[in-house]
């Protein structure tokens, strides 16, 4: 009896988009912020916030009450808890998940010119 060993090629191809290990983190009351993606997630948590994401996010994430994210690029998802949150963008076709809205709360996700 003879052994062997039989050698294949294995060779996995990267994704075509992922998300990068640069997201921002913004958290509070009242700020009014402009900040850059670097194809990271964008995360708000608080109240009446006010943020300007230019270049492209990987998602966007917003919780709490009265915020409003104005953003150039969302590829991947758009996920909104809370309510009387405003997350508008120009460019991308993320999915949008509106936890408040499923919860009765008034939310709005739209993507414009």
């Amino acid at each position: 009896m003879v052994a062997g060993l039989l050698t294949v090629p294995f060779t996995v191809g990267a994704p075509n988009a992922a998300a990068v290990n640069d997201d921002t983190h913004i958290v509070g009351q009242g700020i009014n912020q402009t900040i850059d993606c670097h194809g990271g997630t964008l995360i708000v948590n608080g109240s009446g916030n006010t943020i300007n994401a230019f270049g492209t996010c990987w998602a966007v994430t917003v919780q709490g009450s009265s915020n409003t994210i104005i953003a150039d690029t969302i590829v991947n998802d758009v996920t909104a808890y809370g309510f009387n949150q405003t997350v508008i963008f120009h460019n991308g076709d993320p999915a949008l998940i509106d936890i408040g809205r499923q919860l009765g709360l008034g939310n709005r996700l739209n993507k414009i010119p």
